[in-house]
C-alpha cells in the first residue's frame, strides 16, 4: 500500500476531519478565521491526525470522536509551526510565505494561542480523563521542546544525544500522542497503548531525521523551503554534528563556524564537508533504524488495511523527498 493508497483509503474519514476543521476554526474575529484558513489551507500532509483515523481504526473503533482528535491534534501541531515561524524568523513555508511574513508575528502568535485553546475545548468534550492527561502532557513536552532548541541554536557543542531530545520532545511526542489517542478510543489493553506510543514516538523521530537530511540535500520545488533554511538558523542538525565527529580538524573548523554565526555564507563549504563525510548516510541510517523500531513495536497487531497503512507510514517517513 503506498501513501497514495493510504490517502485514498482513509479519505472518507479525513473529508469529515476536514469539515470538523473548518467548523471549529470558527471566530466572531475575522483576523483569527484568516489566518487560521490560511495556514491550515497552506498544503501539510496531515500525518498528524492520519495517525489518529489509523491507529483507531485498528482497534476496530466505530464511534466518532476520533474526527475531533483528529482536527485537535492537527490544531496543536499547526499553533506550534506558527509560533515556530515567529521565532525562526521564517519567512516561507511549503512554497508560500508563512503567516506571520503575511500577517505580522503579533497575529501569529495570538492566533497560534487562539488554536491552542480551541483544541483544549474540543478534548474536553470528548469527556475522556485519559485523552485529556494524553493532549495536555504532549503540549507541554512540546513546549519544553521549542525552548531547548531555541537554546542549541548557534552551539556546535550540541552532542547527538541532546539533538535527539529536542526531537523527541518538540516533534515525535504529538506523533506518538496521535497514535495513542486511536488506541484509547479503541479501548486497547494497556501494552497495546503502550506499543501505538512507541511507534508514534519513533515513526516522529524517523520523519524528523529525515527532514533535517533534506535540508542539505532536497529540492525547493519538492520541500518549499531553501537548501541550508536550518544552517541560517545556526541549528545544529544531525548532518553538523555527525560530519563534526567524523571530520578533520579543518571541517570541523568549517562546520563550528557556520552553526556560530548562522546565515549561509559557509553553505557550499559545509555541503562539501557534508559530503566528504558521508553525514547524510549517517542521518538516513538513523532515520532507517527509527522506522525499523516503528514497525516492530506494532508486529503483534491484529493484521488489518489500517495496520498496514501504518507500516507503509513507516516506509514512507524514510523514502520520502518533501
Amino acid at each position: 500500500m503506498s501513501i497514495e493508497s493510504i490517502r485514498s483509503f482513509i479519505a472518507p474519514d479525513m473529508n469529515v476531519v476536514d469539515s470538523v476543521i473548518r467548523e471549529k476554526l470558527h471566530s466572531h474575529v475575522a483576523l483569527i478565521r484568516q489566518v487560521s484558513e490560511y495556514i491550515i489551507n497552506s498544503g501539510g500532509k496531515r500525518l498528524r491526525p492520519a495517525l489518529v483515523i489509523l491507529s483507531a481504526g485498528a482497534f476496530g473503533y466505530t464511534g466518532k470522536y476520533h474526527y475531533n482528535l483528529a482536527a485537535v491534534i492537527e490544531f496543536i501541531h499547526t499553533a506550534t509551526l506558527l509560533h515556530d515561524d515567529v521565532v525562526d524568523e521564517s519567512e516561507l513555508r511549503r512554497n508560500k510565505e508563512t503567516a506571520n511574513a503575511l500577517f505580522g508575528n503579533a497575529a501569529s502568535v495570538l492566533v497560534g494561542d487562539f488554536l491552542y485553546s480551541r483544541a483544549f475545548q474540543m478534548m474536553v468534550e470528548v469527556d475522556n480523563m485519559r485523552v485529556m492527561q494524553v493532549l495536555a502532557d504532549a503540549t507541554n513536552t512540546i513546549a519544553e521542546g521549542e525552548v531547548l532548541q531555541m537554546l542549541n541554536c548557534r552551539d556546535p557543542d550540541v552532542e547527538e544525544d541532546n539533538y535527539l531530545r529536542v526531537i523527541r520532545f518538540k516533534t515525535a511526542k504529538l506523533f506518538e500522542a496521535a497514535s495513542r489517542l486511536g488506541a484509547i478510543l479503541g479501548n486497547a489493553a494497556e501494552e497495546e497503548e503502550r506499543a501505538l506510543a512507541i511507534y508514534g514516538m519513533h515513526l516522529g523521530t524517523a520523519f524528523q531525521l529525515i527532514d533535517d537530511m533534506l535540508d542539505y540535500s532536497g529540492d525547493y520545488q519538492e520541500t518549499g523551503k531553501n537548501l541550508g533554511d536550518d544552517l541560517a538558523e545556526g541549528k545544529p542538525t544531525l548532518p553538523l554534528i555527525y560530519a563534526m565527529r567524523a571530520g578533520t580538524p579543518a571541517q570541523i573548523s568549517i562546520i563550528r563556524k557556520a552553526i556560530e554565526e548562522g546565515g549561509q555564507d559557509e553553505l557550499q563549504s559545509v555541503l562539501q564537508v557534508i559530503q566528504q563525510t558521508n553525514a547524510l548516510d549517517y542521518a538516513r541510517q538513523c532515520a532507517q533504524a527509527e522506522a525499523d523500531t516503528a514497525s516492530a513495536a506494532i508486529a503483534s497487531l491484529p493484521d488489518s488495511d489500517y495496520k498496514t497503512s501504518l507500516l507503509q507510514l513507516a516506509t514512507f517517513a524514510i523514502t520520502r523527498n518533501h
